[in-house]
């Protein structure tokens, strides 16, 4: 993880009280996932306590919003972004994104359930989603994502040595690399015998057929992009009203 600019992001969050998950690239880094990235990524508790502390952060942050739509509870609960720019010495230039809704994703109370706790200091720690949550909302319309997805999955597979069941199970549901996928299915039949049931595409994973395996993941990659499309379809209208009436009200000013 980029260290001085983000971890000053996350202590300001931390002090100022914020009730937030990191999400995104930095998650990613945490995961093992390497992702360059400047962005910080939040989904918070959206109440309106929560919500003044978000803004008591980036005051701090010297953050302006650089976006629509402006940072209300209105917008964060129909799922829109929030985005801004901080202008603080020390963390100049770096954006922030807010969200509270995260698409494909559980509510941020459940969200927060499993969340992935680091230690950075024996006082500091940096709440990160749960990387099931983040493998979940990887799966959008953006290529860079679906590359994250697969790399999150895969060093997950490499790291552990000795899985529990849910485990194997999760993999068994999520991996996309046809290679490993069938090397699971012949390692843990039981297992993938069981998940066929949600994850058809396992029937050729374990007959070793290579060549519909790597068709039918694609289709499965497919429908998940339609989704989301779908999903920001309505947002983006919204938006596009909003970018119209902010530069109107300027150029009326």
């Amino acid at each position: 993880m980029t260290q001085n600019p983000i971890l000053k992001v996350l202590s300001i969050f931390q002090k100022s009280g914020v009730k937030s998950l990191l999400i995104g690239g930095q998650a990613s880094i945490i995961y093992g996932a390497a992702e360059f990235s400047r962005d910080t990524d939040f989904i918070i508790l959206c109440d309106p306590e929560n919500l003044n502390k978000v803004k008591k952060a980036l005051t701090l942050l010297k953050a302006k919003s650089i976006y629509v739509p402006p940072l209300k509870k209105s917008f964060l609960d129909k799922g829109h972004a929030c985005h801004f720019r901080c202008y603080e010495k020390s963390v100049k230039n770096l954006r922030i994104d807010i969200l509270a809704k995260l698409k494909g994703c559980d509510s941020f109370e459940k969200l927060w359930e499993r969340r992935y706790v680091v230690k950075i200091s024996p006082k500091k720690s940096i709440n990160v989603i749960g990387l099931e949550d983040l493998v979940k909302s990887k799966k959008t319309q953006r290529d860079k994502d679906w590359l994250m997805l697969n790399r999150l999955i895969e060093n997950d597979i490499i790291s552990i040595k000795n899985p529990s069941d849910k485990k194997i199970e999760w993999w068994m549901l999520e991996c996309r690399n046809p290679d490993i996928l069938i090397k699971l299915a012949n390692k843990h039949r039981n297992s993938a015998e069981k998940c066929k049931i949600k994850r058809p595409l396992l029937k050729a994973a374990i007959k070793g057929n290579i060549k519909k395996l790597q068709k039918e993941l694609k289709n499965e990659e497919f429908i998940e992009r339609e989704k989301d499309k779908k999903y920001w379809e309505l947002l983006k209208k919204e938006l596009e009203i909003l970018r119209y009436k902010h530069f109107q009200n300027k150029s009326d000013n």
